[in-house]
């Protein structure tokens, strides 16, 4: 049972792996996917550049995707891929190095740092919030929220001075059954740092 599993680790192939991350549309989730990944299975291990570098690149990713990055990884990134790509003894090590540089030469890695997901992708960066422009209280969302984490009152035709529709944040989890059951599309995702310069 323990050999068939390691099988299926070290059968994965580097190009199988960078077609699941180019599936992703946000360059940091692309290049965090495809080291997690490597890092998984096709890496050997067998030389510094390549092993240390890919752990450290991948903490360095997940600093970006997670919120906490700052030009200093992105500096660390270019340096680490930078070795990778001179003194990976194999293609394997080489082609990561590349990928990564790859995504590094647009603005979306400088976009995380200000605290933006260009895609929407990165959880940490983003927000659900209710439009309330759109919103037609017809409480679609807060049916399809299994966390409570909408609060607001249904519509009634006879009523006014209802409580209207809100997420939450501290219990909202990000799982985009709100968006995907409202019928007018007041929900939406926003980046925090721009939400949180609106309320300035």
């Amino acid at each position: 049972m323990d050999e068939k599993k390691e099988l299926k680790v070290t059968d994965l192939k580097v190009e199988d792996i960078k077609t699941s991350a180019q599936a992703k549309g946000c360059q940091v989730q692309k290049a965090l996917y495809y080291i997690s990944g490597f890092l998984d299975g096709p890496m050997c291990g067998r030389c510094f550049p390549c092993a240390l570098g890919s752990f450290e690149a991948k903490r360095r990713l997940e600093n970006l995707a997670e919120g906490r990055g700052s030009e200093a990884d992105i500096d660390a990134l270019r340096r680490i891929t930078g070795h990778m790509l001179e003194a990976s003894m194999c293609k394997k090590g080489k082609d990561t190095a590349r990928f990564i540089i790859d995504w590094m030469e647009t603005d979306a890695y400088r976009a995380h740092v200000e605290g933006r997901c260009p895609e929407k992708e990165c959880i940490a960066l983003t927000r659900y919030v209710v439009i309330p422009d759109k919103c037609t209280n017809c409480n679609a969302c807060k049916e399809a929220c299994k966390h409570g984490a909408i609060f607001g009152e249904k519509r009634k035709a006879y009523l006014t001075g209802y409580l209207p529709f809100e997420i939450r944040q501290k219990r909202c989890v990000k799982c985009g059954d709100c968006l995907r059951a409202c019928p007018e599309g007041a929900i939406e995702i926003v980046d925090i740092a721009v939400s949180e310069t609106a309320k300035v």
